[in-house]
């Protein structure tokens, strides 16, 4: 292997949005992330929803539209006989 060409593999400490930390190997300095082990839903079985930007809450104002639009053109079954 040729010398002084690869990056610094150092302790780190990595740090979850929830304040869960633990202590890693890595290249980088510092490691943060959005979900860890202890806050993912896999792991945890609850279910927790991630919200980037209102994205959930467009989504179901968008379609929450169409559902109420779809039952008032259904045309109701009678019994003409």
């Amino acid at each position: 292997m040729k010398k002084d060409i690869h990056p610094k593999y150092e302790k780190v400490i990595a740090t979850c949005a929830c304040g869960h930390s633990f202590e890693t190997r890595s290249t980088k300095a510092e490691i943060k992330m959005e979900i860890c082990s202890n806050c993912h839903p896999f792991f945890t079985g609850k279910q927790k929803l991630v919200d980037t930007a209102g994205m959930v809450d467009k989504f179901t104002r968008r379609y929450a539209g169409q559902k109420k639009a779809a039952a008032e053109t259904t045309p109701e079954t009678s019994s003409e006989n």
